[in-house]
């Protein structure tokens, strides 16, 4: 399969002379192995993988022992997968303390847990890898010229069927459906009910496939409980465990009282819309609004923000809110955008919070711009928004 350079490596590259430890976390197969293998070549280096139970209980029983049979005579190892482990913290804190230099992986948050960061602080730095984005979609498509069309069929596809590099680097539509099925099946019995101790996973999979179906809607725990006959403590613990395995996302609400984010219900997207139409059992031939919404969320978080929605008691709404240096940003998503019209909602953001800037993303259009009230409103697409946001 090919390589397709990621963005993670420019700051990668920068974080490996200060830190003796680099975790890169993710979802699984969003190419953590690929990116670190080919990184690897640089040194004298091995690769260790604990999903084998010879290798992790080495690990586990004799750390020293460990170092001795599989990392000495190496420059650098990388351990795939330490999540597996038995009280990981303490032994990575012996190996970085005793000079080794490591690249760890984990496909869930749980080595970010306080029983492993907490022995790692100033030792580690945690770096998370997504599925492709649009513009690494963009290179593993070798696509160098972009025109009005082709911009769209990319977007088309890429929004349909997710960025997980395997599914991307396949051509068959059918072939990535078995793909994004049995990454889904794969996700849910290891990285989700291994790592969670969730033993009802019939109950899980329907969760999963709720929350697929009513993605961009605003959590209401109530009506969950009540349609899948789950307790709230049981919901919790499930959504709890679907975001720390990079399957999900909690969209909380924006105020500016942060005291109030913390007391409102979220909004629920898929990291990966095409992981959503897997879950969902269903793909669409042409994206639908929410769909199209969830996919924009996706790329924001891709870019290192941290995406809120707004929403009035009057029901005013804008789809995404995000902060970039202490300004307040609003992003409207729509399948069409009709320049100059914005929608009230914007306006009415516009008029109670005065931000310098805000964004139309649509599916389909081109770029424009126009001022209300001193801000700066931009019409553009996926593409036109990384390259404003990305430069800031």
């Amino acid at each position: 399969m090919m390589y397709v350079e990621r963005d993670i490596k420019q700051i990668f590259d920068k974080l490996q002379e200060p830190y003796n430890m680099i975790a890169l976390v993710g979802a699984r197969q969003s190419g953590k192995t690929t990116f670190l293998k080919e990184q690897m070549k640089d040194f004298s280096s091995t690769y260790i993988l604990f999903d084998d139970p010879d290798v992790r209980e080495f690990f586990e029983e004799d750390v020293k022992k460990f170092e001795i049979r599989y990392m000495n005579g190496f420059d650098l190892t990388v351990l795939d997968e330490v999540q597996y482990c038995q009280d990981a913290g303490g032994k990575l804190k012996y190996l970085v303390d005793s000079g080794r230099r490591m690249w760890i992986t984990s496909s869930s948050e749980m080595i970010l847990s306080k029983e492993i960061l907490a022995y790692l602080v100033g030792r580690v730095s945690v770096q998370k890898l997504f599925p492709f984005n649009i513009r690494e979609f963009q290179r593993a498509k070798g696509e160098n010229q972009l025109t009005s069309k082709i911009k769209e069929r990319m977007v088309w596809e890429h929004l349909i069927y997710g960025g997980y590099p395997k599914v991307v680097l396949t051509t068959d539509p059918e072939v990535k459906k078995v793909i994004l099925s049995d990454l889904k099946e794969t996700m849910l019995l290891k990285d989700v009910a291994r790592s969670f101790n969730i033993d009802d996973l019939d109950t899980l999979e329907k969760f999963t496939r709720y929350l697929a179906l009513n993605s961009g809607s605003i959590v209401s725990y109530a009506n969950i409980s009540k349609t899948l006959g789950i307790s709230f403590p049981t919901l919790k613990k499930y959504l709890f465990a679907l975001e720390k395995s990079y399957l999900i996302v909690s969209v909380p609400p924006y105020f500016t009282n942060k005291n109030k984010e913390i007391t409102k219900q979220p909004k629920i997207f898929f990291l990966d819309t095409g992981m959503r139409s897997a879950a969902a059992g269903t793909y669409g031939t042409e994206p639908d609004g929410k769909l199209f919404e969830n996919y924009v969320v996706n790329e924001v978080v891709k870019m290192g923000f941290t995406p809120r929605y707004w929403r009035t008691k009057s029901k005013a709404e804008v789809d995404i809110v995000i902060e970039v240096n202490g300004k307040v940003i609003p992003l409207e998503v729509k399948l069409k955008a009709a320049p100059p019209r914005i929608e009230r909602s914007l306006k009415t953001f516009i008029e109670t919070y005065a931000p310098k800037e805000a964004f139309v993303i649509s599916y389909t259009g081109g770029e424009s711009e126009i001022s209300i009230n001193g801000c700066k409103v931009f019409f553009t697409d996926i593409f036109g928004l990384w390259d404003k946001l990305r430069s800031k």
